[in-house]
């Protein structure tokens, strides 16, 4: 029984993810001993640091009471008493955060007594001499106090001396401790490196081994299938793969072995269809004008007969709007067939200088005296497409002319803008604009924005530019508003396309599109 693919890139998965979770675990652990270490180290600076803040109150409580037994102002005593009520909870608090170090403990414990020592000390000493200077009150230093000579016996400093032996000492004995938890902390965080690093290339190493061995057994099967997909876009559709896997591949392949013969089988119905479809457009355009062409003789055959004198004006009228309907039918004949032909007969590319052909469409279109058309100073030179350009702009351009509200004075400004792999050209006017709610309409096939007597149009033209500018790979838009004039922008490949379908020449009349809102 053959292990199917899906079965080994799931073991793979699961492989993967197995290394993961461990790698995980592992992390877990070392991070949770490397966060209990750290937490020591701030507990036993924490611990510092009150020792220091304990000891710093005692010394102000001393320096409070010297004060006072030298110059008897009592508020050289506000430090004293607030620091005496604040040491009993400041001994407790310290002894609970050591309580798990005995030599620690003992040494705040005779902290505390000797404290207490001097506390009964200085309260002596503070009583005599509040008492001396109610009797006395000009009383200086340790006059008439009865115990004066413990202070000149410096029976307060050696106790104060013994404080600050224990806390010096209670200091070194966490400043070591605190070292060695440093130290394991450091070893904690290089065990942790380590093993990460270690983890972690495993499970590179290995996953890089599983996807070597999945890309060998995809790579050889793959390159068949890309050789079929090459022939294929290269037009031959007989090329077959052979694969015995069986399995999800092979399915793939025998899915493709029957697309490419599918493919083939369209291509060649489809290109039949086309052949059938040219001649019935060939057969029923001169069918369809060959009768318009006799009701335009009919009518020109009756005003000759007639008289064109002798004939009621209405007649005349009625004569003139037949023929304008015959000839709009012949265009939008016309244009209807040169849309159906973009992009069906092949043209080759040619070198084209952007700045003559817009001026062969310029002298092409003759627009009238005072009609400015500017071109910009860079114009750039293409190899594409020659007669399609030519079409895009001939298009646009007679479109502005020919709906243009004062064409004694209008301005048609092309623009050229550098887009990446295109050209960004633009043909802007200061016509009477266009409703941004159509928009989108104006490329619609058959839609108009003006009655279709006020101008002669087919609503063909912009249909066959959009048709064109998309099939060379760019987009084209418009940019307008009431009374503001309208600006056309195409985009147009700066190189031919790499693979391109049939291509048409298509042959438009002027101004075969409405553009603009009556």
């Amino acid at each position: 029984m053959k292990i199917t693919l899906k079965t080994k890139l799931f073991a793979g998965f699961v492989l993967l993810l197995a290394l993961f979770a461990i790698v995980v675990l592992f992390y877990y652990q070392l991070a949770g001993q490397v966060l209990r270490n750290a937490r020591q180290v701030e507990k036993s600076q924490q611990v510092s640091t009150e020792g220091v803040t304990l000891l710093r109150n005692i010394v102000d409580m001393e320096t409070g009471f010297r004060g006072y037994v030298l110059v008897g102002n009592e508020q050289t005593l506000d430090v004293y008493y607030k620091g005496e009520r604040e040491m009993i909870g400041r001994f407790s608090e310290l002894r609970n955060k050591i309580i798990q170090v005995p030599t620690q403990v003992q040494l705040i414990d005779q902290t505390q007594r000797l404290f207490q020592q001097w506390t009964s000390y200085s309260h002596l000493l503070i009583s005599e001499k509040r008492e001396a200077r109610h009797r006395h009150p000009n009383q200086r230093g340790l006059e008439f106090m009865a115990h004066g000579t413990l202070a000149e016996n410096l029976t307060g400093k050696q106790i104060m001396d013994n404080i600050r032996d224990r806390m010096a000492q209670f200091e070194r004995n966490e400043a070591q401790t605190r070292e060695q938890l440093r130290r394991q902390l450091d070893d904690s965080i290089r065990r942790a490196e380590w093993l990460s690093a270690g983890l972690g290339l495993t499970a590179l190493l290995l996953g890089l081994a599983w996807a070597l061995y999945i890309v060998r057994l995809f790579s050889k099967r793959l390159s068949g299938m890309l050789i079929l997909a090459q022939r294929m876009v290269d037009g031959d559709y007989s090329t077959q793969i052979i694969d015995t896997e069986q399995d999800e591949v092979s399915e793939l392949t025998s899915a493709l072995n029957v697309m490419a013969r599918t493919v083939g089988a369209n291509i060649s119905q489809l290109e039949n269809r086309n052949q059938e479809l040219d001649q019935f457009a060939y057969v029923v355009s001169h069918d369809l004008k060959a009768p318009l062409r006799g009701i335009e003789s009919a009518s020109r055959w009756i005003e000759e007969d007639m008289g064109k004198e002798e004939l009621p004006p209405h007649i005349r009228e009625f004569l003139g709007m037949m023929r304008q309907r015959v000839h709009r039918m012949e265009k939008l004949i016309t244009g209807i067939l040169d849309l159906a032909r973009v992009g069906r007969v092949a043209q080759a590319d040619e070198t084209v200088f952007v700045r003559t052909l817009l001026r062969e469409v310029i002298d092409t279109l003759n627009p009238p005296t005072g009609f400015k058309i500017e071109l910009p100073f860079f114009l750039p030179t293409l190899t594409t497409n020659a007669v399609q350009l030519q079409q895009v702009f001939t298009n646009l351009i007679s479109n502005a002319l020919k709906y243009h509200d004062h064409p004694e004075t209008g301005t048609v400004q092309i623009g050229c803008d550098d887009a990446g792999d295109f050209y960004a050209f633009s043909v802007a006017d200061d016509g009477p604009g266009i409703d941004p709610e159509y928009h989108e309409r104006i490329f619609v096939i058959f839609q108009t924005l003006t009655e279709r007597d006020t101008f002669e149009s087919t609503g063909v033209g912009l249909a066959i530019v959009k048709k064109i500018v998309e099939r060379q790979g760019g987009r084209i838009s418009v940019k307008s508003a009431e009374g503001q004039g309208a600006k056309f922008i195409f985009t147009w490949p700066k190189k031919p396309m790499k693979t391109k379908t049939s291509a048409t020449t298509v042959a438009t009349g002027s101004g075969s599109t409405v553009l603009l809102p009556a």
